[in-house]
């Protein structure tokens, strides 16, 4: 197993229920409907790749290709850029503030969460039967 994809997709796994709770509880008074599904969408992102991470994890064990290890990396960045700028951009958004060109940030974690796809395919596909 790969201890590191492990312990991260666990980590963001717990955040992912943290901020799924704020803000189905906290921010579902604060935010407008619009800006509180971009929120949800970024809890949901953050989900499927904490997942991403445990099985790249449990599959490393199997097939110890490092392919695995750069889709965790990839998968983590996704993360953080994906998710993370969705959490900004609702939060700042129904503040009134603009993010203006940081928006171009969660296509871009988008693309991290495609290549880490990627990567776990080649790294399937790395043995040899």
């Amino acid at each position: 197993m790969y201890k590191p994809a492990l312990n991260m997709g666990t980590i963001f796994a717990a955040l992912a229920v943290i901020l799924g709770a704020f803000g189905a509880h906290a921010l579902k008074n604060m935010l407008p409907d619009d800006q509180l599904k971009i929120f949800e969408t970024g809890v949901r992102y953050q989900f499927y790749h904490s997942f991403a991470l445990i099985i790249t994890g449990i599959t490393y064990q199997f097939i110890p290709a490092k392919q695995f290890k750069v889709a965790t990396i990839l998968f983590l960045i996704g993360i953080l850029f994906f998710s993370g700028s969705l959490y900004a951009m609702s939060i700042l958004t129904s503040k009134g503030i603009s993010i203006g060109m940081a928006g171009i940030i969660t296509p871009i974690g988008g693309l991290f969460f495609i290549a880490g796809w990627c990567c776990f395919l080649l790294g399937i596909n790395n043995k040899k039967e």
